[in-house]
C-alpha cells in the first residue's frame, strides 16, 4: 500500500507540473491608450517559460524585437526589458499611424500569441473664432464660428459669455482618422455686449491639463444716453449746487453742451462748466429755469433736462436767554367751578371730563322726554273722559217743575216721579 500511494502521489505531481507548464506558457498583454506625441510601453509576460523566445510585432506584422534583438530600424522603438519571462519595448513620439493591434508571440510548439490594441488619441488644435466684425453696431446680427482640427475622437466645443456658458450649434466632419469640429453662435448685438468676452473652449480626453480655448472681446458702437445727477435735493439761496451730465455711448460723447431755457448760460461767473459738470457757486432766484444737457456721437444725439427752483432760506427765531418759568398746576376744584359757571371756557377742559358731562346731559334729557310723554298721555286720556260725560242734568225738583203750575204742584210731581226713578237709569261707559 505504501508503494502504491507513493506512485499515485508521483503521478499527480507530474500531472500538475505539466498543467502548470501548459497554462504558464501563454503570453499575457494589456491594451494601451496613449496621446499623440506621447510614449507607449508594450509589455509581454509569461509565468513559465522553458527558455523559449518572445517576440513583438506591429499591426503590419513586422517584427519589432525578437528577444533582445531589434528587427525593425525605427529610432522611436527601444528595448526596455528582455528576459525569458518578459519582453517590454517602448514607442516614443507616437503618431496616429502607430495605432492598431500589436502581437506578442511565444515560440513554443505550437506558437502561442496574445494581442494588445494600441489606441492613439488625436490632440485637437487650438480653436479659432471667425465672423467677428470690429466694431459691431448696436442692432447688428452676427454669427461667431469656432473651429478646431485634428481631434480623435471628435472634440466638444463650448461657448462662454464672460464666465457664463451659452449654447451653440455643433457640426462634426471626419478627415481621415481625425475630426474637424465647428460650432456657431448667433448674436443680436446690443449695447450690453460692448466689452463682453466670448470664449470658445475645446474639451477632449487628450487634454489632461489646461483645455484649448480662444477668446474674442466684442466692441459695440451705440448712440449715447444722457441723465443729469444733482447734488442737492432742495436747493436754497446761497448754496453750492453741482449738476453732472452722465452720458454713456460708444464712441464716448465728448464734450457735452449745457443750455438754460433753450439759450446759452447767462452768468458764467457763477455757473462754471468743467467737462460734464455744471457748478453754481452761490444760488439765487435768478437761477430758476430748465437746464438741458446734450451729448452725441456719429450714431445719434441724446439730451436730458433738470428744472431748477431755488427755495428761500428758512428763517428761525433766535433762542431765548431768559430761563423758562416753572409750570403752574391748576386747582382741580377751581377749574371745575369755572367750567360750570362759564360755558365758553372749553380750551383747557380735560377731554375725559367733557365726555362725562356729555353723558349727564344725555341722561337728564332722556328723563325730561319721558316726563313730557307721560304728561301728554294723561292729557289725552282726560280729554276723552270729559268728552264722554258732557250733557245737561236736572234735579228731581226740576224734573217736575216743567209741567206744574206752581211750586207746590212741582214738588208733588217730583215725588211722584221717584217711583219711576229706578226704571230710568243712565249708564256711562
Amino acid at each position: 500500500m505504501n508503494l502504491k500511494s507513493h506512485l499515485i502521489f508521483t503521478l499527480y505531481t507530474i500531472y500538475g507540473i505539466l498543467l502548470k507548464g501548459i497554462s504558464g506558457q501563454y503570453p499575457l498583454v494589456q491594451n494601451m491608450t496613449v496621446t499623440e506625441g506621447g510614449t507607449a510601453n508594450m509589455t509581454c509576460r509569461v509565468e513559465y517559460n522553458d527558455n523559449t523566445s518572445l517576440q513583438w510585432s506591429n499591426p503590419a506584422q513586422q517584427t519589432l524585437f525578437f528577444g533582445d534583438k531589434k528587427a525593425l530600424r525605427d529610432n522611436r522603438i527601444e528595448l526596455v526589458h528582455a528576459s525569458w519571462s518578459e519582453l517590454t519595448i517602448s514607442i516614443s513620439d507616437v503618431t496616429l499611424t502607430d495605432e492598431g493591434m500589436y502581437t506578442c508571440s511565444l515560440f513554443t510548439m505550437p506558437v502561442r500569441t496574445a494581442k494588445a490594441y494600441l489606441t492613439v488619441l488625436g490632440v485637437p488644435e487650438k480653436p479659432e473664432i471667425d465672423g467677428l466684425t470690429k466694431p459691431a453696431m448696436e442692432g447688428d446680427h452676427i454669427t461667431l464660428t469656432c473651429m478646431t482640427h485634428g481631434s480623435k475622437p471628435a472634440a466638444d466645443l463650448r461657448w462662454f459669455r464672460n464666465e457664463k456658458e451659452i449654447k451653440g450649434a455643433k457640426e462634426v466632419n471626419a478627415s481621415g482618422k481625425t475630426f474637424t469640429v465647428r460650432s456657431s453662435l448667433q448674436l443680436h448685438v446690443d449695447r450690453n455686449d460692448d466689452g463682453v468676452a466670448y470664449t470658445c473652449r475645446v474639451d477632449h480626453v487628450a487634454l489632461t491639463q489646461t483645455p484649448q480655448q480662444a477668446t474674442e472681446v466684442l466692441e459695440v458702437h451705440y448712440a449715447p444716453r444722457v441723465q443729469i445727477i444733482h447734488s442737492l435735493a432742495v436747493p436754497q439761496e446761497g448754496q453750492y449746487l453741482k449738476l453732472e451730465c452722465v452720458s454713456k455711448g460708444n464712441p464716448s460723447p465728448d464734450p457735452v453742451m449745457w443750455t438754460k431755457d433753450g439759450s446759452e448760460l447767462p452768468d458764467l461767473d457763477r455757473m462754471i462748466v468743467e467737462g460734464r459738470e455744471l457748478t453754481f457757486t452761490s444760488l439765487n432766484k435768478t437761477d430758476n429755469g430748465t437746464y438741458r444737457c446734450e451729448a452725441g456721437n456719429h450714431l445719434g444725439t441724446s439730451s436730458a433736462e433738470y428744472v431748477l427752483y431755488v427755495y428761500d432760506v428758512p428763517t428761525t427765531l433766535p433762542p431765548s436767554t431768559t430761563p423758562p418759568l416753572p409750570p403752574i398746576l391748576p386747582d382741580p376744584t377751581a377749574l371745575l367751578d369755572t367750567h360750570a359757571s362759564d360755558p365758553t371756557v372749553t380750551g383747557n377742559r380735560d377731554p375725559n371730563a367733557l365726555g362725562q358731562h356729555g353723558t349727564d346731559h344725555a341722561l337728564i334729557g332722556g328723563v325730561v322726554a319721558v316726563v313730557v310723554f307721560v304728561t301728554l298721555c294723561l292729557i289725552i286720556v282726560l280729554g276723552r273722559y270729559l268728552a264722554r260725560h258732557k250733557g245737561t242734568y236736572l234735579t228731581n225738583e226740576a224734573k217736575g217743575a216743567d209741567d206744574a203750575p206752581d211750586a207746590d204742584t212741582a214738588i208733588i210731581n217730583a215725588e211722584g216721579n221717584h217711583a219711576h226713578a229706578e226704571e230710568k237709569k243712565e249708564y256711562f261707559i
